[in-house]
């Protein structure tokens, strides 16, 4: 199992992104995963914590991230999930953590690692494979 889960839905060309309030970097929303919580229901949790107005749809696994950063040598560790349908609003929840909620297009963004991976292999530049 994951350490964390992440949620990746996309709507007219923009992906729905949060803001972390410690660092101004832009994500996928989601987080870690707690004792005895499965990776799905991890995520809802998260969804809800984050973004309490936010309804998901049915959620499909996408893969499995296991990779260790190469500036600090942290491993990470994200099940990624793809959702075809939300409704709802974007209002945060989580003020602490997250600052805003937005959908935007998945580039142009200062972006954590995981993201940032989750965005090149979901979303490639034109003309890359």
């Amino acid at each position: 199992m994951a350490k964390s889960s992440k949620l990746v839905v996309a709507r007219k060309g923009r992906v729905l992104m949060v803001r972390r309030r410690r660092d101004g970097l832009w994500m996928f929303p989601g987080g870690r995963r707690r004792a005895g919580e499965s990776d799905r229901s991890c995520l809802r949790r998260e969804i809800k914590e984050e973004l309490p107005k936010l309804k998901l749809g049915s959620l499909k696994l996408w893969t499995e991230v296991r990779a260790k950063k190469s500036r600090t040598g942290r491993r990470m560790s994200d099940a990624i999930f793809l959702a075809k349908k939300v409704t709802g609003r974007l209002q945060v929840g989580d003020k602490k953590e997250i600052d805003r909620a937005v959908w935007r297009k998945p580039r142009g963004a200062r972006l954590t690692p995981t993201s940032r991976y989750i965005r090149d292999k979901l979303f490639p530049r034109r003309g890359r494979r």
